[in-house]
């Protein structure tokens, strides 16, 4: 099925969690903040939250620094 990721269209497998799609893309979840159709995705709903064809995902990494 197709999503868009930070404005780019990616296609990705059926019953794909946010928690799967970032363990497939290798980032962590505690070092995103994923919004969803315009809606933040609290990170203790990524494991249940299923993407569906055509969603709009935005995955924002957190960086420190000083």
């Amino acid at each position: 099925m197709k999503i868009i990721v930070n404005g780019k269209t990616e296609h990705v497998s059926e019953n794909l969690s946010i928690k799967d799609f970032l363990r497939e893309k290798k980032a962590a979840s505690e070092q995103v903040v994923i919004e969803l159709n315009r809606n933040i995705v609290k990170k203790d709903e990524h494991r249940k939250t299923l993407l569906r064809e055509g969603d709009q995902l935005e995955v924002i990494r957190i960086v420190g620094g000083g």
